[in-house]
């Protein structure tokens, strides 16, 4: 159990909402004048924080705070004397089936083999065969006419490997793929290389915020954010008005492109999922501590 002083926390808690604060501030700014962007909107609608959550420091499971008799007390914090720490039992009573399927999920990714070969055509197959005006984002333009996006879909073809992408796609374009996910298959399928399995490193510190630590929630919502960009580029949406230049993948050289990008994010996602892992292992595999083991199979869910 590591103990922080109050002039410690205090310094990390400031130093961080600071940083926070300066990353948000266009966030915020559009939010509170109802202002769309494609890639805001995903992170703050799909995952669901809030850019104040974000600015919140918390300094995760395995840490004491000392002289802390005016820190915020959340529902999983609990307070004795002037300290205050997880308490470790209630997060799990709630988070535990969370915690042990994110575990699993990314213990399994860690040892699979990066694949960087789906160009992103998991955004196009989401408007495959649609007609204007019937697309996730009906109010951001196609950069070709349906046929025309039908087509590239067609030659470059769907590989892709991830649920929560893959249960998006069109009726039409289900077939197309050259795999069928499901949540079940998931842990057997997620890969470092896929834009979403790394998205989700966002998703899973979310989900496991207080244990996981403030800065390694921001470090997954920026890595997330420039990968969204990513993701969007090199769909089949023009974002020239929010200044995104596509990754043209219907191109030779596009799809060289976004496998370099693939690998740049899978690098940068690795010692990420290295640090949750590192979090979640000691909450699940140290029963003398928290009461609860690891033993038996765990099933992924959403």
């Amino acid at each position: 159990m590591t103990v922080l002083s109050g002039a410690e926390w205090r310094a990390a808690a400031t130093a961080h909402r600071e940083r926070a604060a300066a990353e948000l501030a266009d966030v915020i700014h559009r939010r509170d004048r109802a202002v769309k962007h494609p890639i805001d909107d995903f992170l703050f609608h799909y995952y669901n924080l809030r850019p104040s959550y974000l600015m919140a420091w918390y300094p995760g499971a395995g840490v004491t705070l000392a002289d802390a008799v005016d820190f915020p007390l959340g529902a999983f914090h609990r307070r004795d004397g002037d300290e205050v720490r997880l308490d470790v039992e209630t997060f799990l009573a709630k988070r535990g089936a969370t915690a042990e399927t994110a575990l699993t999920l990314l213990e399994a990714t860690a040892g699979a083999t990066p694949r960087f070969g789906c160009f992103g055509m998991h955004e196009w197959a989401m408007v495959y065969r649609l007609a204007p005006g019937e697309t996730r984002h009906p109010y951001l333009q196609l950069r070709f006419p349906p046929e025309r996006v039908a087509e590239i879909v067609e030659d470059v073809g769907c590989r892709c490997s991830h649920f929560d992408a893959f249960r998006f796609f069109t009726p039409d374009a289900v077939p197309l793929n050259t795999m069928e996910p499901t949540r079940q298959t998931q842990v057997l399928l997620d890969q470092p290389g896929c834009l979403h399995v790394n998205m989700d490193l966002y998703r899973w510190a979310g989900k496991l915020s207080p244990a996981v630590p403030s800065d390694l929630l921001f470090e997954t919502f920026l890595l997330a954010r420039d990968i969204r960009v990513t993701d969007m580029a090199a769909s089949a949406y023009d974002l020239a008005d929010w200044g995104v230049e596509p990754v043209r993948v219907e191109t030779a050289e596009g799809r060289s492109e976004y496998a370099r990008r693939q690998r740049e994010f899978a690098e940068r996602a690795a010692p990420l999922r290295a640090r949750l892992i590192g979090v979640l292992e000691p909450l699940l595999r140290d029963p003398a501590r928290t009461g609860h083991s690891r033993e038996g199979s765990v099933q992924p869910a959403g």
